[in-house]
């Protein structure tokens, strides 16, 4: 009885650590991996495109990649916040107008 008594507190803090383990996984992977966002995306793109390329080379070239790619977003949205100003969107409706223009490739 009295080993019983004194494993007791290492009994509980295994079944807690377990729980905890068996909760985390379960919020962790709910089964199918989430999409990848959008900086992954450009990574892969970024990566196939680097093909070959080792070392310092492939370094440079992914940094222009990603760059370029982001140039091209600010670019977009210069573009679209220009065409709201023009349309003189205020508000929500300038909102859901950003939203749409800069989902359209």
């Amino acid at each position: 009885m009295k080993r019983l008594v004194n494993r007791w507190p290492h009994c509980l803090a295994l079944a807690l650590g377990a729980a905890v383990l068996s909760v985390s996984a379960q919020t962790a992977a709910p089964g199918q991996p989430s999409e990848p966002t959008k900086q992954q995306n450009r990574m892969i793109e970024c990566n196939k495109q680097a093909g070959d390329r080792k070392g310092d080379e492939r370094k440079a070239f992914m940094k222009e990649c990603l760059t370029d790619k982001q140039k091209a977003q600010q670019e977009k949205m210069k573009t679209c916040n220009a065409e709201a100003s023009q349309q003189g969107l205020a508000s929500d409706a300038r909102k859901k107008f950003m939203s749409e223009c800069l989902r359209k490739q």
